[in-house]
């Protein structure tokens, strides 16, 4: 099996394979059938895709490598799921009274990251809380509220009003309704698909108590998302019982959202990590050779244009490998939260993600939470009065103001 870091290195010319290079064109040409193939490439050969992946992500992103500048804000982490690999959700009991954060500690958790430089505020949640928990429905009507989704819409408007800060609010599946309410207020959304594999809520599977990752609600809402025309984050989830075939069929239901709305702005390819006291803690991690194929697979099935990420701190000592492999963007990174969902890894700092980033031939720098083809130079996405905010906090390509210099320099 090849480590990650041999990779790294220049990738030793090859003979054709004529079965590969011709799924590989097929692909390119949009017959997503021939993506199977792919299955089937031994693991001495994963250099091959992965440098046509490269190629390919250098035909439609040049050199420039992105990241997002961001605060995490949990809202809460309530939820009525159960999967088996989750150590961010918690129960009434678990959260000790702090059942959702307040508008006045969401406020100083975003203010606290403008100062940082920070432009996005990540907005995570459990999935609908009050639909489990008497406690979650006390605590909204408390305070006015039906829903959790009705709570978030209005946090995200006050970090919109009250900072310079963007929301991007990832809240698991919403409806119609939900999402129009949220889209005056945030530029982007975010759900991850993590698999359309149906072993995954088999029993004894890790989604089997967990009702919202079943694949067809979450492809619904990124359906939803693309008919309003919201730009959309999604990914999946790899190591968690899925088959490589699995994953493949997942990434070309992203690819057919996005061929029919244009709006999936960015594909996160995330590698599951075991986590103590969960019922998958004794699980292997996910191998770094499977995450490798995962990636050049995500890049040539998606094809040139779509935004394709790697989180950095799940792979903390050989990241960079998956710049030769087609992603262009390290997701969000923050100088101030944690990463609530994986605490044990921490992110890297800027600085050295500049630096490793730059020693592959590439150059990093930061973005706002909706990326700059979805705003700079077409009225198709964001309401106007949105746009001008965003475009308020952009140069003239539609990235951060002050470039990566801005945040490298302050560690």
């Amino acid at each position: 099996m090849n480590s990650p870091d041999s990779t790294s290195t220049t990738v030793q010319k090859r003979l054709p394979i004529p079965s590969l290079d011709d799924v590989l064109l097929n692909i390119w040409d949009g017959d997503g059938a021939s993506a199977s193939v792919l299955c089937d490439v031994p693991n001495d050969r994963i250099p091959e895709m992965c440098d046509a992946a490269s190629r390919l992500r250098d035909r439609g992103k040049g050199n420039t490598i992105t990241f997002s500048p961001k605060v995490f804000i949990p809202l809460t982490r309530l939820c009525r799921d159960f999967c088996g690999y989750c150590t961010f959700r918690q129960s009434p009991v678990e959260a000790e009274g702090n059942l959702y954060l307040t508008p006045e500690q969401v406020l100083d958790v975003a203010r606290a990251g403008e100062r940082l430089g920070c432009t996005e505020a990540l907005f995570t949640l459990g999935e609908r809380p009050e639909q489990r928990y008497p406690e979650a429905r006390e605590w909204l009507q408390h305070r006015g509220y039906r829903t959790t989704l009705g709570y978030l819409t209005d946090v995200c408007k006050l970090v919109l009003e009250e900072t310079n800060l963007l929301p991007h609010a990832n809240p698991g599946t919403m409806s119609r309704h939900e999402i129009a309410a949220l889209q005056p207020f945030n530029p982007s959304v975010g759900v991850m698909l993590e698999s359309t594999s149906d072993r995954l809520y088999a029993v004894g599977g890790p989604h089997e108590h967990a009702p919202s990752k079943r694949p067809r609600v979450r492809l619904r809402t990124m359906e939803l998302a693309g008919e309003l025309g919201l730009p959309f984050t999604t990914g999946i989830l790899i190591g968690i019982g899925e088959a490589r075939l699995d994953r493949i069929e997942s990434l070309l239901a992203i690819r057919e959202a996005h061929e029919q709305y244009g709006n999936i702005q960015e594909v996160i390819v995330q590698n599951f990590r075991a986590k103590p006291d969960t019922p998958m803690g004794e699980e292997p991690d996910a191998e770094a050779v499977e995450l490798l194929w995962t990636v050049a697979a995500a890049r040539l099935i998606l094809g040139s244009s779509v935004n394709v990420q790697v989180p950095p701190n799940l792979s903390a000592d050989s990241y960079q490998v998956y710049l030769n492999a087609g992603i262009n963007d390290w997701g969000g990174i923050s100088p101030l939260t944690i990463d609530y969902v994986n605490p044990e890894a921490p992110w890297p700092g800027i600085a050295e993600l500049r630096d490793r980033t730059r020693a592959e031939g590439f150059e990093l720098r930061p973005r706002l939470p909706v990326y700059p083809e979805f705003f700079v130079d077409t009225d198709s996405f964001l309401p106007p009065q949105l746009k001008a905010r965003v475009a308020r906090l952009a140069d003239d390509e539609g990235y951060v103001r002050g470039g990566v210099q801005r945040y490298a320099g302050n560690e």
